[in-house]
């Protein structure tokens, strides 16, 4: 039994849109695997802590950011001259975080920062870089959605992009 022209035509049709939605299928896949290295995660110091041995994230391996307030008193140059090491805390955590480079002439104790870079074997933070907010009425939103959270949030107003 032979197909009439228009089944036929609407058979060609489905097999066109199921070979273009394959094609969509795997080009979303391997977009998506090519940048699975690139994305960089966000988490408050207690969130760190909390998550250290999460086999999903494997902390250790990889880069994310980490934001909170520069911890009072924690500041201090190390010999070298050139490396900073500080601890950033959200409230409940805290996490020493080492730096070798020049700081934002904003950034100061008490002051919200974000810091970029990855675990050390030490359990050290380890960042590439630090980003100090840049007025009286600015917070990262990272940051300040981590303190809210954590319910140490003293800003007057909502965190500005």
């Amino acid at each position: 039994m032979a197909l009439s022209p228009a089944r036929a035509r609407k058979r060609r049709r489905l097999g066109v849109v199921i070979i273009a939605a394959a094609i969509l299928g795997i080009a979303v896949a391997l977009v998506l695997f090519a940048l699975r290295d690139t994305v960089v995660f966000f988490f408050g110091p207690s969130e760190v802590i909390s998550r250290l041995d999460d086999p999903k994230l494997r902390l250790q391996e990889r880069r994310f950011r980490m934001g909170g307030l520069v911890e009072e008193g924690s500041v201090r140059r190390l010999e070298d001259g050139k490396t900073t090491e500080f601890r950033i805390t959200d409230g409940p955590g805290a996490f020493t975080v080492r730096y070798t480079g020049l700081l934002p002439d904003l950034f100061r104790e008490g002051q919200g920062v974000v810091a970029e870079g990855r675990l050390d074997d030490k359990g050290r933070f380890i960042a590439d870089e630090v980003l100090a907010k840049h007025d009286e009425n600015y917070m990262p939103k990272e940051v300040a959605d981590a303190l809210k959270k954590t319910g140490h949030w003293q800003g007057e107003s909502e965190a500005k992009p």
